[in-house]
């Protein structure tokens, strides 16, 4: 088990639940897609999701933050982009200004560039990698600012996905048909190395969110990495769109101290129509 996660943000929390979720959605080992291609079927220039992040102390649930995902269509790439921060009535006790952004090819869905800005506190760090999918190497630049940050060479064994462009790699795997009882592993490098968790799927399921309405939804669990921000086995909980979508709903997860969850708010500009409410 690994010895630490990272400097555990609210932000990170939520792509790591939707890298999950994607990847859960695949069907049989024999029937598994090219790494080093796929076809964007599933989303467009334009689409935004909206996450409000609230946060368990005493039994109560404050709201904490938000993160938001965007897609741009900048001609032959994909610009996508998350953006978490905590709320101005948070930030006395914790503030989070933390941005993920990666530019991939169209063709390929590989990732180009991938950029990281942290700050969360007093914490400050600025990450940057330039992938070469052709050789199987990378490059990252590290240091608290991007005026400071020193590269350092990897190679790997394939080709290789950053935290945010799995995400929309992985909603693009055609489902054959749900199953339940299995375990899937999930792989992404994250800060200067590989790491490994596994998802357990469950089946579809009606979920009822509190002021929200009912949905049809297919639900997952990953376990979770021991460490600053986990302990040894935790998991998480993910309603998601039982729809062509596939949209994590509602997201539940314990932390060191408490637990916290991530409710979509609000969404536009989606390729197909949101058919999971009901």
């Amino acid at each position: 088990m690994r010895k630490r996660l990272i400097n555990g943000s609210i932000l990170l929390l939520v792509i790591l639940v939707l890298a999950a979720f994607q990847q859960a959605d695949q069907v049989l080992e024999a029937d598994m897609p090219d790494p080093c291609y796929m076809e964007n079927t599933t989303f467009q220039g334009g689409e935004k999701l909206v996450y409000k992040v609230y946060y368990n102390w005493n039994f109560v649930w404050i709201p904490a933050g938000t993160a938001t995902f965007t897609v741009t269509d900048e001609g032959d790439l994909w610009h996508l982009v998350v953006d978490g921060r905590t709320l101005k009535s948070y930030e006395w006790f914790y503030k989070v200004r933390d941005r993920y952004e990666t530019y991939i090819d169209k063709a390929t869905m590989l990732p180009v560039t991938y950029i990281r800005s942290v700050q969360e506190g007093k914490y400050r760090l600025y990450s940057r990698t330039e992938f070469d999918q052709n050789t199987f190497q990378l490059t990252n630049f590290w240091g608290d600012y991007a005026e400071d940050a020193k590269p350092t060479e990897y190679s790997v064994d394939g080709c290789m996905h950053d935290l945010v462009s799995i995400v929309y790699y992985m909603r693009n795997i055609e489902k054959e048909y749900a199953y339940k009882d299995n375990k899937v592993p999930v792989e992404i490098f994250l800060d200067k190395e590989v790491w490994s968790l596994d998802v357990h799927f469950y089946g579809k399921q009606v979920k009822r969110i509190k002021g929200a309405g009912r949905y049809n939804t297919i639900k997952f669990s990953p376990e979770l990495i021991s460490g600053e921000v986990f302990k040894e086995g935790d998991q998480m909980s993910i309603w998601a769109t039982d729809d062509a979508n596939r949209i994590p709903l509602l997201i539940e997860s314990p932390v060191s101290v408490g637990s916290v969850k991530a409710i979509l708010q609000d969404y536009s500009g989606l390729r197909s129509p949101f058919t999971a409410a009901f």
